[in-house]
């Protein structure tokens, strides 16, 4: 009794928030994908004392980076493909930038 049902007009709301939310941090997850792996790479270099662990841990950084990038671009083709069979986007083709002859 003490919970109220959120209307059908309230969920898509917060979760336009939240996906809108997850898009943003996009640019920081790479940027701490990157961080973390110049952390790790430093800490192998001064534990074993090899200076290529160093750039190790960069590749790996980056790798994480373009993983994510890879990642979120997966889930907005899969977002599109929502679209693909609705009525309200039939008249689009793919061809839409080519110019009309006159």
């Amino acid at each position: 009794m003490g919970e109220q049902e959120k209307s059908p007009e309230e969920k898509p709301k917060v979760k336009k928030v939240v996906e809108g939310a997850y898009d943003l941090s996009l640019g920081i997850s790479m940027v701490v994908a990157v961080l973390i792996g110049i952390a790790l790479g430093y800490w192998m270099r001064n534990l074993f004392g090899y200076e290529w662990l160093f750039w190790l841990g960069v590749f790996w950084g980056v790798a994480g980076a373009i993983l994510n990038v890879y990642k979120a671009y997966k889930k907005q083709v899969k977002a599109f493909e929502e679209y693909k069979n609705d009525p309200r986007y039939k008249n689009y083709s793919q061809n839409d930038d080519e110019e009309d002859d006159a």
